[in-house]
């Protein structure tokens, strides 16, 4: 299974706040926006993102890491054989499927595999 570090996003109740913030304070140009659900900004080689809470995996604020997979179902497996309680996998059709989980700190962490599989 190869893996690697997707995106970052942080997960609000009020997106066009954070969006001002790190635009205006922190300087971050906008790069890709789905309405007042999501606003992914350019930020070099990382990828980072405001969401609505409803895109967070229990709909609460905070950092979500997002790591991009190219066999979903083995890395579910992986996890579940380590005893890591994973939530249902979210389809999103062509755009691909995320599943998301804890990580023993209690870090929300989800697994993105790209395209329709």
């Amino acid at each position: 299974m190869t893996i690697g570090l997707r995106i970052a996003y942080a997960a609000t109740d009020d997106v066009e706040k954070s969006r001002d913030f790190y635009e205006r304070v922190l300087g971050l140009t906008p790069k890709f926006r789905d309405g007042d659900r999501w606003i992914q900004f350019a930020t070099g080689d990382a990828a980072f993102a405001l969401a609505a809470l409803d895109e967070a995996p229990d709909s609460a604020a905070g950092v979500v890491l997002v790591f991009g997979v190219d066999d979903l179902d083995n890395a579910i497996a992986k996890l579940t054989a380590a005893g890591t309680a994973v939530g249902p996998v979210r389809d999103m059709g062509d755009h691909g499927r995320v599943v998301s989980f804890r990580d023993p700190g209690g870090n929300r962490v989800q697994l993105f595999a790209a395209g329709r599989r």
